[in-house]
């Protein structure tokens, strides 16, 4: 939503100020320039992807636009669930959570929570790593584990964001090239009368003014969305990752959320209380 927003603004803004300076909407929509810039953009896009690439991109693109920043419901959330899974370690043993860990998408615990339930990759990440605790015995590698794998999580969310930005940076130049052919044009009508020659020299014009736009009013931001929300999913893994290497080398349920709640950004971070208040709910 904030996406739609912002873009709405941009738009706003731009033509708000150009129509009160007297000028003309109509001059501004030029679909053959639109062409040009958007259609060559997109395929020197696909040219430098990868299928891998251009798959993530497209997921991330939709994950950015309809998709929801993590939050501090997203925090409570996973601190619930593993006070759960930690419980039950705790008192019936590694062995009670077989279940819930093997097939996390069929398990109560891993259900019970909106948040999660929405999401695969928790319950992987999270039954993964038990399912080697329970599977090794050892927990002294699952730190080394868990870190591996966010950070693989991490460069992989973050392709989308800088293939999108490199895009972004051709779209000027992507302008220029619609602009050039626009003056090309004009030329041909040098004959032509003045009022004739200055509106097609201006049609060419918005060329630029649509690639500069473009890159910085809407691709851009695009791309700049993709990599924040990209920092805030390694954050939250992050708090998993403390949480679950706390339990796994024997501290108390209680104990082992508090890792997890230190490693909560300040911003998101829920007081003792809160979460207390969450558990018991």
């Amino acid at each position: 939503m904030l996406v739609i927003i912002g873009f709405i603004v941009v738009i706003g803004a731009v033509m708000g100020g150009y129509v009160s300076a007297g000028g003309v909407p109509t001059m501004v929509w030029q679909p053959p320039e639109f062409l040009i810039i958007a259609g060559a953009a997109l395929g020197s896009f696909v040219a430098s992807s990868t299928s891998f690439s251009l798959k993530l991109a497209i997921k991330g693109l939709k994950a950015t636009i309809l998709g929801r920043s993590i939050g501090k419901t997203h925090y409570l959330e996973i601190l619930a669930l593993l006070h759960s899974l930690f419980n039950k370690m705790y008192r019936e043993g590694i062995v009670s959570i077989e279940k819930d860990i093997e097939n996390p998408e069929s398990s109560s615990l891993f259900q019970g929570y909106a948040t999660i339930a929405k999401d695969k990759t928790v319950g992987l990440f999270v039954g993964d790593t038990l399912r080697v605790l329970l599977s090794a015995g050892n927990p002294a590698e699952l730190d080394k584990l868990m870190a591996s794998d966010v950070q693989v999580m991490n460069s992989e969310d973050m392709v989308a964001p800088h293939e999108l930005s490199r895009t972004a940076e051709s779209l000027p130049g992507m302008g220029i090239v619609a602009a050039v052919l626009g003056v090309t044009l004009a030329m041909a009508k040098i004959n032509a009368p003045p009022e004739e020659l200055g509106h097609a020299v201006a049609a060419a014009l918005v060329g630029t003014f649509i690639g500069i736009l473009l890159c910085y009013g809407f691709v851009g931001p695009l791309a700049a969305k993709m990599e924040n929300m990209a920092r805030e999913r390694k954050l939250y893994f992050n708090v998993i990752r403390e949480a679950v290497g706390a339990a796994v080398r024997g501290s108390a349920p209680i104990i082992a959320l508090e890792y997890g709640r230190r490693a909560i950004p300040y911003s998101f971070r829920p007081t003792f209380l809160e979460m207390e208040e969450k558990l018991r709910g």
